[in-house]
């Protein structure tokens, strides 16, 4: 598989005239460009609104003579590393760097670029921040149709950029991949050896423990893992095993700050549900099928489940306890915060996503209320949000088809008539359950799990008498109306008992009743196209 030095140096080689980096990683970027140059012995120049135009790794004053742009330019290549020549005297002044004159402004900088026939690299630091100017595209169009015939590139780095019509043609994108396990591990020795020349540090941890902590680094660039890292490194003054939680914890705050993806915290797992007897079957017999043995046995990592059902009775709950049950770290997807008003933002948004997700796999994806992500994706999208959301929902199922990393999609559902029929279709999901209101041997275990949690015995209270008075309730309702017994017993100064529940549940009216019409359309329409997530038919109670 072709790395993404490789990929730079096939652009630059083919004579893409234009290529564009998106990213935050600028330094990582520059230095991708310089190895991609020096190996193919190109030279390489950086412009910048505070710099203007210099030779990559030059130094000295301004440029003010000879007079013609190109033999300036050679003179600046006559200092390059392979040449026996030596810059001048005051080329060596610490902090200065060589520009060429007049190339501050990005109008002129361009100009002056077009006017060069060195065969180079330019790399244009920011450049998004002009490119509402029609001068600067204009003059960019014409630096690209130029350089589209010669080994001459330039190379945009920003953290977004959205690239006028006119140029579309003849740019080219370049990912920087996040980085893989063995470069994380790489990241640690380097940050831990660079700290040690500044700090005392020990070095405690064994090879284990390193590569747990490359594991809990998985889904951040290399900047967001050297800064978690170093933090972690100057908290414990060692190269320590309790740097593995502390890295966790600063990669969940990273996360966090990304607004798209939030690291959650699942301690429950399938045995905290109550009932669900086939979801629970079919996720048992999945289970780590993305390890070694389940792959040399021919399994596939299973993509993903959509659980539907009424309302309140555990979907979300059964999101989080997979991951619990799998002990795989779950993140979930922020459907509000991929939306952007620019055009074109929210598709790379929604692929920034995937590609976390994936640096985190094995995991599992928790996308809540699935219909809303893709509300407007309808035949009249393009006339309501310009069509944003057929294109993400493009880009998702294209993502659920050809993905091969271990992402467990785990998606809830309350509105099905919402979904759009391709999404699900078998091959984008495994499989699309069913959560009904649960029956009386399910909500005996309800109440029973409710109950525990509450420091309760079950055996002390009447279970068969409490859910039969709880027909019809969701498995929230339960809890609400044990939560609502709980503060009637303490009120009155006494212990919680069968009686304080009853008296819960019949002071409260179930969605059973108030949407009684919505549930059961619901159920209809599971009847024949879902699998019950219960051992049990939906029931006419």
């Amino acid at each position: 598989m072709a790395t993404t030095l490789d990929r730079l140096k096939i652009l630059i080689n083919s004579s893409t005239p234009i290529v564009v980096m998106e990213t935050v990683e600028e330094p990582r970027a520059i230095s991708l460009v310089r190895n991609a140059c020096s190996e193919l012995q190109l030279a390489m120049f950086e412009w910048s609104i505070a710099d203007g135009l210099t030779r990559s790794g030059s130094g000295g004053g301004p440029l003010t003579s000879p007079s013609s742009i190109q033999a300036r330019v050679e003179q600046m290549g006559n200092w390059g590393s392979h040449s026996s020549i030596s810059p001048p005297a005051d080329a060596s002044a610490a902090g200065a760097k060589t520009a060429v004159y007049n190339s501050r402004e990005p109008v002129q900088a361009l100009a002056n670029m077009e006017s060069m026939t060195l065969e180079a690299v330019f790399v244009l630091k920011d450049f998004h921040r002009h490119m509402s100017d029609p001068v600067v595209i204009r003059r960019l169009r014409d630096v690209g149709q130029k350089f589209s015939a010669n080994r001459r590139t330039l190379i945009l780095t920003a953290p977004s950029i959205e690239m006028p019509p006119e140029l579309v043609s003849l740019v080219e994108y370049l990912e920087l991949q996040l980085p893989d396990p063995l470069r994380l591990r790489q990241i640690i020795e380097e940050t831990f050896k660079r700290l040690s020349n500044i700090y005392t540090l020990q070095l405690k941890a064994d090879a284990a423990a390193v590569d747990a902590m490359a594991a809990n680094l998985r889904g951040l660039t290399e900047e967001e893992a050297e800064r978690a890292v170093s933090q972690a490194l100057v908290a414990r003054y060692s190269l320590c095993a309790e740097m593995i939680t502390d890295i966790l914890q600063a990669k969940k705050e990273l996360l966090r700050r990304s607004g798209m993806l939030e690291f959650v915290d699942s301690s429950e797992n399938l045995g905290d549900v109550g009932g669900l007897e086939n979801l629970k079957k079919w996720l048992a017999q999945r289970r780590g099928a993305w390890e070694g043995g389940g792959q040399s046995f021919g399994l596939e990592p299973p993509k993903g489940v959509i659980i539907l059902g009424v309302q309140g009775c555990g979907k979300s709950m059964c999101a989080r306890a997979i991951a619990g049950e799998w002990k795989l770290p779950l993140v979930k997807f922020d459907t509000a915060a991929i939306f952007d008003k620019y055009i074109g933002e929210t598709e790379k948004r929604i692929r920034k996503v995937f590609d976390v997700a994936q640096g985190l796999a094995p995991c599992i994806l928790w996308i809540d209320e699935l219909e809303k992500v893709f509300a407007g994706s309808g035949p009249d999208s393009a006339s309501v949000d310009a069509g944003v959301s057929s294109r993400l929902l493009a880009s998702f199922l294209g993502w659920m088809q050809e993905r091969k990393a271990p992402v467990f999609v785990a998606a809830t559902c309350n509105n099905v008539s919402a979904l759009p029929p391709e999404l699900i279709r078998k091959g984008r999901f495994d499989e699309l359950f069913f959560v009904d209101l649960p029956e009386e041997r399910e909500r005996k275990e309800i109440i029973a799990i409710h109950l525990r949690r509450k420091k309760r015995d079950p055996a002390e209270f009447d279970l068969q008498h409490i859910a039969s008075a709880a027909s019809g309730y969701s498995g929230a309702e339960i809890e609400a109306a044990v939560q609502t017994a709980l503060f009637a017993a303490y009120s009155g100064n006494q212990q919680l008992t069968t009686r304080h529940l009853i008296e819960a549940l019949q002071a409260t009216v179930p969605l059973s009743i108030t949407r009684a019409e919505e549930i059961e359309a619901l159920r209809l329409w599971a009847k024949t196209r879902a699998v019950p997530a219960s051992g049990f038919s939906a029931r006419a109670s």
